[in-house]
C-alpha cells in the first residue's frame, strides 16, 4: 500500500509540473538540435519587417531563437539574380522549413525544392503568380499568407480618388516579369468606372522603359504603384511622385512613412507574424498541403498629411477617421 501511494504521489507531482510549466520546448521534443528556418527575400538587409514578424511570432509560440530555432538568411543585397542561389544554399543546408517574402523569392524557393516545406508572405495573388493552384487546398510543399493585392486594388483607387477628387487618369505600372500583374490591372480597370477615372496600364521590363514612362507622366495624372522589388519600382515611383507632385497610391504603409501620399494594404510585419503560426504547425508535423493559404489579417490605411499639403491636397474627414496611420 505504501508503495502504491508513493507511485501515485510521484505521478501526481509529474502531472502537476506539466500543467504548471506547460509543454516542453520544441527542441526538447526532438533532442537538442534547434530547427533550422531558412529565409529567402530580396531585401538589401536581413532585417526585413516580415522577418522581424516571423521571429516575434515564433517567439510568442514558444520557439526561442538559439534554443529552439536558428535562422539561416543568405545575403543577396537586394539583387534578384541571387535569389535562386540563396534558395539552393538553404536546400543544401537542409533547412527544416523555408520562409519567403515576395513572389520572386517564393518562386525561386519553389524551383529549388519539392520536398522542404515553404511558407510565403508578401505574395499578392498566389494563384495568379503560379505559386499554388488553390488557396483552400495548396498541393505540394507550399502554403502561406496572401497580401491580397488583387482584392484590395479597387480600394486603393477609391482612396486615391477621395484624396484627389478631380483625378481623371491613373497609370497602373507593372513589371513585365510579374505573373500576377495582369490580374491586378484587369480588376483595377473593371472597378475604375465607379470613380470616374481611367486606368491606363503600363508595363516596363528595363530601366530604359521605366525612364521613358516617367517622362510621359503629366501633371494631373496619378500612379498605382506595384509592390514588387524589380527595378526598385516602388522606390523610383516614390521619388517621381515627390519630385513632380504626382499623386501615387502604394500597397504598404512603409512607403507612406518615407513620404508617399497614401497606401492601403497588408502590413509587412504582421504578415510575418501570421506566417509564423503556419511555420510552427509545420515544424510540429503538419504538411503544407493540409494548411490553407490565408489572407492577411491586418490591412492598414496610411496617409501622409505633409505630402498631401505639398501637393495642394487636403484629407477629408472620412479618410482621417478611417486611417490607421497618419504622418504629419
Amino acid at each position: 500500500m505504501r508503495g502504491t501511494r508513493l507511485i501515485a504521489l510521484v505521478l501526481g507531482s509529474t502531472i502537476l509540473a506539466l500543467v504548471v510549466q506547460g509543454p516542453a520546448p520544441a527542441n526538447a521534443q526532438r533532442g537538442r538540435t534547434p530547427y533550422r528556418v531558412g529565409v529567402v527575400n530580396d531585401a538589401r538587409a536581413a532585417n526585413h519587417p516580415t522577418v522581424h514578424g516571423l521571429k516575434a511570432g515564433l517567439r510568442d509560440l514558444g520557439l526561442e531563437e538559439g534554443r529552439d530555432v536558428v535562422y539561416d538568411i543568405p545575403a543577396i543585397d537586394g539583387d534578384p539574380d541571387r535569389l535562386a542561389g540563396a534558395a539552393r544554399a538553404l536546400v543544401q543546408a537542409r533547412a527544416d522549413v523555408i520562409f519567403t517574402s515576395g513572389e520572386a523569392a517564393t518562386l525561386a524557393a519553389k524551383a529549388s525544392t519539392s520536398t522542404i516545406p515553404i511558407v510565403f508572405a508578401l505574395v499578392g495573388d498566389p494563384v495568379a503568380a503560379g505559386i499554388v493552384t488553390s488557396l483552400a487546398h495548396p498541393t505540394g510543399n507550399l502554403t502561406g499568407v496572401s497580401s491580397l493585392t488583387t482584392e484590395l486594388v479597387v480600394k486603393r483607387l477609391e482612396m486615391l480618388k477621395t484624396l484627389v477628387p478631380g483625378l481623371r487618369r491613373v497609370w497602373a505600372v507593372s513589371h513585365g516579369a510579374d505573373p500576377s500583374s495582369a490580374v491586378v490591372i484587369k480588376k483595377a480597370i473593371d472597378g475604375s468606372a465607379r470613380f470616374g477615372i481611367e486606368v491606363v496600364p503600363r508595363t516596363v521590363l528595363t530601366q530604359g522603359e521605366l525612364d521613358h514612362f516617367i517622362e510621359g507622366v503629366r501633371s494631373g495624372d496619378a500612379m498605382l504603384v506595384p509592390d514588387v522589388a524589380a527595378l526598385e519600382l516602388s522606390a523610383v515611383l516614390l521619388e517621381t511622385s515627390l519630385a513632380r507632385r504626382i499623386p501615387a497610391v502604394f500597397s504598404s504603409e512603409l512607403w507612406v512613412s518615407h513620404g508617399g501620399l497614401v497606401s492601403y494594404g497588408a502590413d509587412y510585419r504582421a504578415q510575418g507574424t501570421q506566417a509564423a503560426r503556419l511555420v510552427a504547425k509545420i515544424l510540429r508535423g503538419a504538411r503544407p498541403s493540409d494548411i490553407p493559404v490565408e489572407g492577411a489579417d491586418r490591412i492598414v490605411l496610411a496617409v501622409n498629411l505633409k505630402t498631401a499639403a505639398s501637393f495642394g491636397l487636403s484629407a477629408p474627414r472620412q479618410v482621417l477617421f478611417r486611417a490607421d496611420m497618419i504622418r504629419r
